[in-house]
């Protein structure tokens, strides 16, 4: 990795988004180490305690005053309630499991800090700790910038990245996209970081900052009491806001019945969780919208990919089919949808997750799954 950041064509200036956490120390570290003019850029998203917030404030200025190099705080607190907060209380409220990180990804980080980094520091690149790699335009087979999975598959984060466009992709460094999570703490205690040893958040911030998801929904969405059904609108328990639940979930429904049961559906319009036995919860197929072909053009006829429908998921053979856009996604400027006919049927299909479609090691494009 120090030999590629040696070698990169262009000018060696870069702004590193530093969270406080040992992925994003580590980045700047090599950088530095690699001969670059670095300079630390940390946003503050969120008021208040918390791992992401305060404390990764101090600790991302603590490794800019260790590696001598200058650190800027930018105040997005507004834009992040705007594109993250109010998406999510939105998703939950009408009945989907928005997904924040590619988003927040898009919106928030990388697109902003990029506009940013030029525009205050005259600096026409960014670095991140992403587990993730970009095979830039001039060596690959399209021409286009193609976004790779990290080398470390149990860290691997190229599914939050699908919705990253070209532009930005090639204003990108990923400097831990080579390495393992392992390899990270030892090069980080190589290098005498403060924070190689700094426990792992939790994956979702606002659940880190308020201390669970249903902590804060509950901060932006008063109860809401309804009833647990079946299928068939057989009443087998009650809920207390269908925001608390996702497709899937059997745990914690407090419902007693002769078999297990899992929910199905979120039935906003009438407040219903439904649920149904585990052999009735599995689907052949999805619809998903808004996708972005992140490193291929779209493709005009039906196509054998590999999909993750969760972060965790592993991936799995589908036949991926263009769809006609709607008028909603022509009028938001993402027109591209697809069908999705899985070779095996699959469990926990669930509306506002994403769809990653991949080919290997290759991110094709990716989008939110609509039903």
């Amino acid at each position: 990795m120090l030999e590629q950041l040696r070698g990169w064509p262009g000018e060696h200036r870069v702004a590193v988004g530093l969270s406080g956490g040992v992925d994003s120390s580590l980045t700047a570290a090599l950088l530095v180490e690699a001969g670059w003019q670095v300079e630390g850029l940390t946003l503050w998203l969120m008021s208040g305690k918390g791992a992401c917030c305060a404390e990764g404030l101090v600790d991302a200025a603590g490794i800019c005053e260790q590696l001598g190099v200058p650190h800027h705080v930018v105040d997005f607190r507004e834009h992040f309630k705007a594109q993250i907060v109010d998406f999510l209380v939105q998703g939950y409220a009408a009945g989907t499991t928005p997904l924040p990180c590619s988003r927040c990804n898009r919106e928030v980080k990388f697109g902003p800090m990029l506009e940013w980094a030029l525009q205050e520091r005259g600096i026409a690149r960014i670095a991140t700790g992403h587990y993730a790699r970009v095979r830039h335009g001039e060596h690959s087979s399209n021409g286009r910038h193609q976004l790779l999975r990290g080398l470390d598959a149990r860290k691997d984060q190229s599914y939050f990245l699908y919705d990253l466009p070209q532009e930005v992709l090639g204003r990108l460094v990923f400097p831990l996209g080579e390495l393992t999570k392992p390899d990270t703490r030892a090069e980080a205690a190589r290098h005498g970081l403060r924070t190689a040893q700094k426990p792992e958040s939790q994956d979702l911030c606002l659940a880190d900052h308020h201390g669970s998801m249903k902590a804060f929904l509950d901060v932006y969405l008063p109860p809401r009491p309804g009833e647990i059904v079946l299928a068939d609108g057989t009443v087998v328990g009650s809920h207390d806001g269908i925001e608390h639940f996702t497709i899937g979930q059997r745990k914690g429904l407090g419902v007693a019945w002769r078999e297990p049961l899992h929910v199905v559906r979120l039935d906003a319009a009438m407040n219903r969780v439904v649920v149904a036995p585990r052999s009735d919860a599995a689907r052949d197929g999805a619809v998903v919208g808004a996708v972005n072909w992140v490193s291929i053009a779209p493709p005009q006829e039906p196509r054998e990919v590999a999909v993750q429908v969760r972060y965790r998921s592993g991936p799995e053979k589908a036949l991926l089919t263009p769809l006609p856009a709607t008028a909603a996604d022509a009028a938001a400027g993402r027109p591209h949808r697809c069908r999705l006919q899985f070779a095996e049927e699959q469990f926990s299909i669930t509306p506002g997750q994403a769809a990653v479609f991949y080919d290997g090691e290759l991110v094709l494009g990716g989008g939110l799954i609509q039903r």
